[in-house]
């Protein structure tokens, strides 16, 4: 696991170091915002509309030759950008087409390396193992962001590029060596063991999924957060630069108590035990009222006070959400379940900021933070209120009714 870790961080790294420079490099080739924002959505369609085959694909197949093969590939993806870049024959029509291929490649890679991870810890440490996942991608994007601007500075945009399919073959390279901790849930990647009751298909995913009340409201509790917070790269920004007349360096503050609270959010996700939906639940809630505080935040200094639980809540939430996602369903099905979540997840990413930047449109900066906060909470209450009514109404047994009417 800690081999598994380190080569995260690299990953992570990476990644986020070619997510910086490609934004710039978008800049640089067309000058257009709305291009930049048009090559991430390329890159991120393809979860929308293939995650579930991808998670299907993570159940049928080897993990390990799955999360290495998929690995490789990302990083062949990152050397011909890199040789295109160098040789100055890199178009916009190229990198869209570069992104998208890393965006499918991606609904294979997200689950298969997601699920190796666990099964390199006991069943009962899968939630603080993820938590180090959330804590190591917390501390990659903030030096890939970080390494982004050195590398591009001194080396070029190609060097970039070259130094994340490296940081894939790092990965690759580790992967043949993990081996299963003892008391690890095992994956079985055949029909033989289900074979009567799950043909490893997208339909039993999608019908496990629907038939899942927890996973359900899990989706139901964050895609309400996704949606009216969470974006605080966007609201914030707003409402720095605007209502608290700050600026540019103002919002690069707030943007590091951000980072800082997520790591710290993720070290404390890492000692929960027993992660649940009436957890996550509770953690979004809380945020969503520290939201509605932010928006009434009559200074900067005091939206920073309010800034760093933010971050450690959401950070919290996000590490018992995956939690439960990743251990709720079987072993067998939890591919797939990922993969449908994907296509969730990618619905409200997509689907969140557009949606929160017509909310300031029409009620400002301060007025959505503070409705977006009690929507959250009104929604979450509201379903919490409908569960327990349920769960007091009295469930009559067929055999009582028959008695009752003899």
């Amino acid at each position: 696991m800690r081999w598994w870790s380190v080569a995260n961080f690299v990953s992570n790294a990476g990644t986020w170091m070619q997510l910086t420079v490609q934004n710039l490099l978008v800049l640089q080739i067309t000058g257009s915002a709305a291009a930049t924002g048009l090559s991430m959505s390329v890159q991120a369609a393809p979860a929308l509309l293939i995650s579930v085959f991808g998670g299907a694909a993570v159940d049928r197949w080897p993990r390990k030759l799955t999360a290495a093969v998929s690995q490789a590939l990302l990083g062949a993806v990152a050397f011909v950008t890199a040789l295109m870049v160098a040789l100055d024959r890199l178009d916009m029509a190229s990198l869209m087409v570069l992104a998208a291929v890393t965006g499918v490649i991606a609904t294979v890679d997200g689950p298969a390396c997601s699920l190796l991870g666990n099964d390199l810890v006991p069943r009962e440490d899968v939630p603080s193992a993820i938590g180090v996942g959330a804590l190591v991608h917390q501390a990659g994007r903030l030096t890939g962001a970080a390494l982004a601007g050195v590398t591009v500075g001194f080396l070029g945009t190609a060097a970039a590029y070259a130094a994340n399919g490296l940081s894939f073959l790092f990965v690759a390279s580790v992967i043949p060596f993990l081996r299963p901790a003892r008391g690890a849930v095992r994956h079985v990647a055949a029909t033989k063991d289900h074979g009567a009751k799950d043909t490893m298909s997208v339909r039993e995913g999608l019908a496990f999924f629907t038939r899942r009340p927890r996973l359900l409201a899990l989706a139901g509790v964050t895609g309400v957060s996704a949606v009216f917070g969470r974006n605080y790269q966007l609201t914030l920004a707003v409402l720095v630069t605007g209502p608290l007349a700050g600026g540019a360096g103002s919002f690069g503050t707030v943007s590091t108590v951000l980072a800082v609270g997520g790591i710290i959010g993720a070290v404390l996700g890492a000692r929960l035990r027993r992660p649940s939906v009436r957890v996550v639940g509770a953690l979004a809630a809380a945020g969503g009222l520290l939201q509605v505080v932010a928006g009434l935040s009559p200074s900067l200094a005091v939206l920073l006070v309010m800034v760093l639980p933010m971050a450690v809540v959401e950070s919290v939430s996000d590490t018992a959400g995956t939690a439960v996602l990743q251990t709720d369903p079987p072993a067998h099905m939890r591919g797939r379940v990922l993969g449908v979540w994907g296509s969730i997840g990618t619905v409200w990413g997509l689907g969140g900021p557009p949606a929160l930047g017509l909310l300031m449109e029409l009620a400002g900066a301060r007025g959505a933070l503070i409705a977006g906060g009690l929507i959250i909470v009104g929604t979450i209450g509201a379903g919490h209120l409908l569960r327990e009514r349920r769960a007091a109404v009295p469930r009559v047994s067929p055999v009582a009714n028959l008695e009752t009417a003899a």
